[in-house]
């Protein structure tokens, strides 16, 4: 792939034993390490957090300009660079729990899908139909799930299995849709609905063409601890990679989000401030669930409905994050791609948004 070039080793599974290596002993271990990082996570944080969220209904908040924390407060006088500092700080600290199940479960992924003969179906439909059902009920928003998305592609699962997961992940989740059921006019949410589903529906074409399944041999030790040193391997390359592009991508959410706060929407609706808005929304990195609280937020405080939506359908489907980790593990043509359909269809549902609201 030119992109495909770059990508090439993406799909290359490194250091995971041939099918007739591996023993029960080492799949059991892998999966056991898989269900208990994921029910502490889901039960001790993240769904009790977004249950909280659902029973704020109207009184939701976000205390951050990207964020739902700001242990450092940030405030209008400060000087530019101060905010930005700032706000990237509340944002890492924001993320700091998603964003290591994200790592932890993304390394056990590449540990455990190359134990098996088969990682993906011979349907690009059906690998879709796959990602959405993994993703959605995650719980993890489209930046924690990036390392998700990388873990697969690396584990040799199908790209659009990948791109799927991560897109279902942060839309999907029954709990932030019935956020956005309860909180906004029923033409609204389903317009968030339909561009989710569109979004899912073009994973075929944006998604680079997989290359053929394959395991490399390693040696074997004790089966079980075998299992849980190539996790740790596993997590450690992970986080050497994932770890920088999410300080990365903190600071320059920061950045377009002190320069051009919310704020500065301008009362008067346009074609261009739509795409504005849409491009601005498709690139921040916000949490799971930040995108229902702010556009409600926004739209409590009478900015016009059309960047409402056009927010909502853009802001925590895709980011800069998973562009980077997106473009380092399948393609940058695929990172462009998805950031240029998530845009596009944020500006289609504003300015449908803006035809039958009277704008």
């Amino acid at each position: 792939m030119s992109s495909s070039a770059s990508a090439a080793p993406a799909f290359a599974v490194a250091d995971v034993p041939k099918k007739s290596a591996v023993t029960t002993a080492q799949i059991v271990t892998v999966i056991f390490l898989g269900l208990a990082m994921a029910l502490y996570f889901w039960v001790d944080s993240r769904y009790p957090s977004l249950m909280k969220k659902y029973h704020a209904g109207h009184a939701v908040k976000a205390a951050g300009a990207i964020s739902f924390d700001a242990i450092l407060p940030v405030n209008p006088t400060m000087p530019l660079t101060t905010r930005i500092v700032r706000t990237s700080g509340n944002w890492l600290y924001t993320n700091r729990i998603g964003m290591s199940f994200g790592m932890g479960f993304g390394a056990l992924l590449l540990t455990l899908l190359p134990m098996f003969a088969r990682r993906r179906f011979k349907s690009g439909f059906a690998n879709t139909v796959l990602g959405v059902a993994a993703g959605a009920p995650l719980g993890v928003c489209a930046n924690c799930v990036a390392p998700i998305g990388r873990g697969l592609v690396q584990a040799g699962a199908s790209p659009n299995t990948a791109l799927a997961t991560m897109i279902s992940s942060p839309t999907l989740n029954v709990v932030v849709l019935a956020m956005a059921f309860s909180l906004f006019p029923l033409p609204v949410a389903i317009t968030k609905i339909a561009t989710v589903l569109a979004l899912l529906a073009l994973v075929p074409w944006f998604a680079p063409k997989p290359e053929p399944e394959f395991a490399c041999e390693i040696p074997q030790s004790a089966a079980a601890g075998s299992a849980v040193v190539l996790f740790l391997k596993n997590l450690a390359k992970m986080i050497a990679i994932t770890l920088p592009f999410m300080v990365l991508a903190g600071v320059l959410g920061a950045i377009l989000a002190e320069a051009l706060p919310s704020s500065s929407l301008p009362a008067h609706v346009s074609i261009l401030g739509i795409i504005l808005v849409a491009l601005i929304g498709a690139f921040l990195p916000v949490p799971m669930a930040f995108d229902v609280a702010i556009a409600f937020v926004l739209m409590s405080r009478g900015v016009a409905l059309p960047y409402v939506v056009t927010l909502l359908c853009t802001l925590g489907c895709f980011s800069i994050y998973s562009a980077l980790i997106v473009g380092k593990s399948l393609s940058w043509k695929t990172a462009g791609k998805m950031y240029g359909t998530v845009a596009a269809l944020g500006i289609v549902a504003g300015l449908v948004t803006a035809a039958w609201s009277g704008f």
